[in-house]
């Protein structure tokens, strides 16, 4: 079979519902991960109570894990451009 170079570049339609579009609001992450993907749990941790709920959770296998991973450095690092330096406070545990 024969391989037929692609004469235009198909564009992936995305399509999102307005519950997701809203988005959820989270202020800790937890990321475990297998040898074969990684999962990111979402979490809003409410001040003052015992427990939190997972928002989200996202698995994905590693090379996608390392291009969020890159997307999110290049992203920050244009915010900081923009808006200065995000500080981080030593004890601030509300990423993991």
């Amino acid at each position: 079979m024969a391989d037929h170079p692609k004469s235009q570049e198909s564009q992936l339609q995305i399509q999102m519902d307005e519950d997701t579009a809203n988005g959820e609001y989270v202020n800790m992450a937890l990321v475990n991960h297998t040898e074969t993907e990684f999962t990111l749990d979402f979490i809003y941790v409410q001040p003052q109570q015992p427990k939190a709920k997972v928002r989200s959770r996202i698995i994905t296998n590693p090379k996608h894990m390392k291009r969020l991973l890159l997307a999110m450095q290049e992203n920050v690092a244009k915010f900081e451009a923009r808006f200065g330096a995000i500080a981080l406070l030593e004890d601030d545990s509300s990423m993991h």
